[in-house]
Order: structure tokens, then sequence, then C-alpha cells
């Protein structure tokens, strides 16, 4: 629990219990994402519009078991794996009704937004029309990749990743990552910009074409720039390196306003897309992380317990942690 900035700790709450049409998970493995590091810094900005407050429990990116469910909710799925979307939408609105609930103007966000307790505990209520059931060829570990993996998917696709295609990844955090080896299993040329040799040398292994510390120009110029970082300078130099007709896409975001000249866009003929949600990817990152031929696990560096949250919020490497920017938390660990 995060009671205020750079404070909390692991607390003993209430057994959650599954009202109707929702159910209650035990949480197998959960990821620490940068906008639970922003939270616990006090830099998240639902602190400062009002769409959270503290205490909160963090934790959106999780997979987990079938513990009890609610009255509507079929017995049958008791004992299932699963994952879940983060975002809840009223499922009244117009969005929500054209498929646009991780749009919801009024949508909790699991850990994330409006009070609705993450999965960083034993166990987790959600709504039982947010869960999406795993196969055994999912184990704990890209379960819990599942949401950011949905996200990076968006990312890819928005770019038009695809055989032919050369596609610039600007970041190699988690999402970089994700993005970059989704982008090449696509067909797609990856060049992948990053801070981290380590992470750079990572993002070779799993499959980006090239990699620097800084934009290197190749022939005939990059289809796709995709903005994984928090740099509030990448926006406007992903317009400018990107090709005429090209598009670029922004799944990171910066802490202060990032400034794009818009007759650049313009004269470039070029499409920018904004990536919020891996709502939409969920259940394809599962096809594909299904089928075994792309292995997000180098990205997870170490499998921690709860006690051990605080220290990695607080940017803490665990001992003997591989590479990988990720870090799990087990809450079943000692």
């Amino acid at each position: 629990m995060v009671t205020a900035p750079h404070t909390s700790g692991v607390q003993e709450v209430e057994k959650p219990v599954a009202g109707p049409g929702q159910v209650v998970v035990d949480v197998s493995r959960v990821g620490v994402c940068g906008t639970d590091v922003e939270f616990f810094t006090g830099e998240m900005a639902y602190l400062h519009s009002g769409h959270e407050k503290y205490p909160l429990r963090l934790g959106h990116e999780w997979c987990g078991v079938v513990a009890s469910v609610g009255d509507g909710v079929d017995k049958k799925i008791l004992g299932r794996r699963v994952t879940g979307d983060t975002m809840l939408g009223c499922g009244k609105c117009y969005r929500c009704l054209n498929n646009r609930q991780h749009v919801c103007e009024n949508r909790f966000e699991i850990g994330i937004r409006n009070g609705w307790a993450g999965a960083l505990a034993e166990e987790l209520l959600v709504p039982s029309t947010a869960l999406h059931f795993l196969p055994d060829s999912i184990d704990d570990t890209v379960g819990a990749l599942i949401e950011p993996g949905g996200n990076s998917l968006r990312a890819a696709q928005a770019a038009l990743a695809g055989p032919g295609k050369k596609v610039l990844v600007w970041g190699s955090g988690t999402i970089g990552l994700l993005t970059a080896q989704l982008a090449a299993y696509m067909g797609a040329y990856v060049h992948v910009i990053g801070r981290n040799p380590q992470t750079l040398s990572l993002a070779k292994q799993l499959g980006a074409s090239a990699t620097s510390q800084d934009f290197e120009q190749v022939e005939g110029g990059f289809d796709a720039v995709i903005d994984c970082t928090f740099d509030k300078d990448v926006p406007s130099k992903a317009v400018k390196y990107v090709e005429l007709g090209g598009r670029v896409v922004y799944i990171g975001i910066s802490g202060v306003p990032s400034l794009i000249d818009t007759r650049d866009l313009v004269l470039k003929d070029v499409t920018a897309v904004g990536i919020l949600s891996a709502s939409p990817g969920l259940e394809g990152t599962i096809d594909i992380y299904g089928s075994g031929k792309v292995d997000p696990t180098p990205i997870v560096a170490a499998t921690v317990g709860l006690k051990e949250t605080a220290d990695v919020l607080a940017g803490e490497r665990p001992a003997n942690a591989g590479v990988g920017p990720k870090i799990h938390i087990d809450p079943r660990k000692d």
C-alpha cells in the first residue's frame, strides 16, 4: 500500500468478496510498471487531476487463478488461470457501447484510477467481464506480461509494422523492448534507440536488427517511429525523422508538455497515433505469446516477494537481477 510519496509497506486488509458479476482472483504474479513508480514518487498525473489519491494499492500487470465468483458468474471458471483488462468502463456510455470502454470518461483503472485496488496483494477483485483466459502454454511470467504486451502490440500495429517496413523504436525500457520484439515478429526491420547498453543488447536478442544510443539514419528512412520514452523532446524528433507519408506512434508520456509543430505533420503528410491502453490488444497478445513464437520472458530481470516491493518502487535492483527492465512480484514468495 502506498500511503504518501515515497512511503509504502505491506498491510493486512479485509479479504475481497465477489459481488454480482465479479470474481476474486488469487494473484500469481504482478509486474511493477513505470506508472506505479510515478504513483510512488507522487508525480503521476492522476494524483493531481483528482482521479486518484493516497492511500492506494498498485498493480495492473497481473495473472492469477479464479478463486471465487459472485452471483451471475458461471462457476465453471473457478480454477481457471486468467489475466485481466486494466480499464473498467461504466458499460453504459456511448464509448463503452462502441467497444471503447478503455476511454470511458467514468472508467476505473485497476490499481491506477478512481480507487479500484490493484493486484499487489494476495487477492484481487475484478469484474468477470474484464477477464481473459490463459492457455497452458503461457506461464505466470508471461501471463503478467500480457498487459504491457497488449500496449506494445497496439503500438506495433499502429506503426503498420510488417515485411519491407523500417521501424524506429525510441526507448529500450519494457514497452520499447516488447514493441521492438513484436514489430520484428511482424516482419519489420527494427532499429532501437536507448541509453542503456545492456537493454540495447537485449533488444538485439529479442529480434531488433540494429541498436544505437542516438539517432542513426537508414537508407530510405524510417516508415514509422514509435516513441516509448518519457522524454519531452522525442515526440518532435519522431516527426522530424519519420519518412514523408510515414507514421509516428506515441505510447510514452512525458511528465511535462511535449510540443510538436503541426506544420511538420501536415507538410510531411504524417499520421500520428496515440496509444493509451492495452485493452484492444490483449487477445492478440495472448494468441501470439500462447503460440510460442514470441518469448518475452528475457524482459523480466527478477521476481521478488511483496516485502521487497517498496525497494523496487524506489528504484533498487534485486540482488542477482538480470539485465531486463521488468521486476515481477510474487505475492506468496517469502
